[in-house]
Parts: structure tokens; sequence; C-alpha cells
């Protein structure tokens, strides 16, 4: 149910209230009257108002000492006031009213319509006012309710990372116990069916540590910096091939401009995209992996680009999302989350991230920072 605005009426004169009630007739507003300050003053307790028409002629209390007390009231600091006189209209009383903090000092006689008007503005702004405090009541629930989930996403994590994985390194553990301690005993099958447990136990190990870090990334904060994108990039690629044996493949780099983001962040873009190149291209007699930028509408765009495998274009959708693989596992191993990461990690950055490809010619993954 809408209520009405409230608008608090106050002169001792019971004909100027009368006169005041024909005019703001044709409103939808509830007009509240009160013959004297002290009547304002109670019924500033029980109401809240949108607007106060005050006489400044009054005995005991005039508007003036009125108005300074709802000033200084903390329910009614922020009211705002017009001034109605026909006794004070001297330029010196209506500087004081708008010492007061009157929004408003109307002389009479006046028109009809100039007080409406005036009256008409402070309603929209007071309604504008009420549904930003309901804007901002309902953004406050939506942040308790994301710090809750946040919470069960974290004991989730914890769940997942304590619980699931404990069994999966207890199974690989009891396999490598089974097949050193009985080598001799078993057949070839046996060890066969060994091996295939201890590597998806650590397939499975890998996947739930891939999707901790992908739950984590969203509620990691960035530390945004300025960026020596090839220094960056120099220890990725001595990372990526301390981490290989045989990195079998031609680096092309272009000298890159600066960036503004999360150092850890983008090292693991990088990371991600140079493995990703590595995988794809292995198969290349002569793998070539280019990492470089382009500039268009004065933002940088980074690029690494490889002439592996490619891809259809028609699933361009598909690379981002969470397991979701454009090739077998059996030609290419992988869980399919690395892409998803990066995406993610893009995201915070305010950028975004996108491919081109070609089957059997390779493919380019780019992406853009926020300025």
């Amino acid at each position: 149910m809408n209520l009405l605005p409230k608008i608090l009426a106050v002169d001792d004169k019971p004909e100027n209230l009368l006169a005041l009630r024909v005019i703001l007739k044709g409103l939808e507003i509830e007009l509240i009257e009160a013959a004297s300050g002290n009547d304002a003053l109670k019924a500033t307790l029980h109401h809240n108002f949108a607007l106060a028409l005050l006489d400044i002629q009054m005995p005991g209390m005039d508007g003036f000492e009125l108005a300074g007390i709802l000033r200084e009231e903390e329910k009614t600091a922020n009211l705002p006031f017009i001034f109605i006189s026909a006794v004070y209209t001297d330029n010196q009383n209506i500087f004081k009213g708008y010492e007061k903090g009157a929004f408003s000092f109307i002389t009479k006689p006046f028109q009809p319509e100039i007080l409406i008007n005036k009256i008409k503005f402070f309603i929209d702004k007071h309604q504008q006012e009420l549904s930003l405090i309901g804007l901002y009541r309902d953004l406050q629930n939506k942040n308790r309710e994301l710090e809750f989930l946040n919470h069960e996403l974290e004991s989730f994590s914890y769940s997942v990372s304590h619980d699931l994985r404990a069994p999966l390194r207890r199974i690989n553990a009891y396999a490598t116990i089974l097949k050193e301690n009985n080598q001799d005993k078993l057949d070839d099958e046996a060890n066969k069916i060994i091996s295939v447990i201890r590597d998806n136990a650590l397939k499975m190990d890998n996947l739930i540590e891939s999707l901790l870090k992908l739950s984590q990334l969203g509620r990691k904060e960035i530390r945004k910096v300025e960026i020596d994108m090839n220094k960056l990039v120099a220890r990725v690629m001595d990372e990526f091939k301390s981490e290989n044996s045989n990195p079998h493949f031609n680096l092309h780099k272009q000298v890159l401009p600066a960036a503004n983001g999360d150092v850890e962040l983008l090292t693991q873009v990088f990371l991600n995209l140079v493995s990703n190149a590595v995988k794809y291209s292995g198969k290349k007699e002569k793998p070539d992996i280019e990492i470089g930028f382009t500039a268009s509408d004065n933002q940088v765009i980074y690029y690494v680009k490889d002439n592996g495998a490619g891809f259809d274009m028609t699933y361009k959708n598909k690379l981002f999302g969470v397991f979701q693989r454009l090739h077998s596992t059996t030609d290419f191993e992988g869980i399919g989350i690395g892409l998803a990461i990066v995406q993610r990690i893009i995201t915070r950055h305010g950028g975004r991230v996108w491919a081109e490809g070609e089957v059997n010619k390779g493919a380019t993954f780019y992406f853009s920072l926020s300025s």
C-alpha cells in the first residue's frame, strides 16, 4: 500500500490553515495541521513529513524559532520547509528565513500555483529519497545474503579440500603400496589396473584443486599496480620451462606495453594461455608460439598465438566454459578449466577475453584490460 506524502502546515490562524487546505486539495497528499510551534513539534514525533509550511508570526514560538528547533532535532534536521508570511516580507527577514534553513520564502498575497509547484517539487524529491532508501535497504539485504553465501562457499571449499581429497590421496597411497609390495606377484594386467586407479585418483585430485582455484578467484581481492608485462612474461616462461623438462617450441615475443592489473592473477593468465598453446601445438613438427599485442580504439589488446590444432569457430562460445573441451582427452590431456580461470580473471579486471582459430591451423587468444 502506497502512503500519501505528509505535509505539515503550521499557522496560528484557522482561516490561514483553511486557505491552505483549499489550495492543496487537488494534490495527493496528507495535510497535517498545527496551530502552534509546540503542536508542530508534537506532530513531528508521530509523523514523517515530506515538507513543512511555516507561518512566522505566531504567539509563544514564532516560525524562526520553530525552524531552529527542527534543524537541531535528528529526525527533522533535513526536513525541507517553506516560510509563508504576510508581515515579515522585507529583505532582512527573508534573508533570516534562508539563514534558518528555509528552502523557499513566499510572501502573501501569492499565486496558489506558485505554492503548488513548489510543493510538487518537494514531493517528487521526497519520493525519490524514499526510493533510494528502499534501494539502499535492498542492497544491504543483498550484501548480507552474499556474505552468507560466501561463508557457505568457504565452508564447502574447506570440505572439498579436506574431506573429499583425503580419500583420493589414500586411494593413491594404498594403490602405490599394493604395487610396490607385490611387484613380483602381480601380472601385467594387475599392474595396469593399479596404474589406472592411481592415474584417475590423481586426475580427480587435480580437478578438485582446479575447482577450488576457480571458486577462490571470485573472492580474491584484486590489487592493481602498473606492471611491466615483458618482465611478467619472462617470469612465466622461466616458470613454464622449469616445470617442463622438454618444452619443444619456438617463441616469438613482441615488446609489450605496460598494463594496470594484479600481478599474481595476470601471471596466471599468461601461464594458462602459454600452457594451452604449447599443449595444442605439441604435435606440430615446428611448434610456434607468439606473444604480442595490438592497439584498437586507444585500448591495448594482448594475445597468445599458436600454430597447433586450432578449433572450429562454430564452437567458440564453449571455449571458456568449465569442463568444456573441443578436443578429445585421448588427443590432448586436460580437465577443461584453464580457460575458464583466464576468463574469470580478465572479467574481474573489467576486461574481456575471446579467441579466433581454424582447425589444424592454430588459435589466437586475445584479452583486454580496463583502463
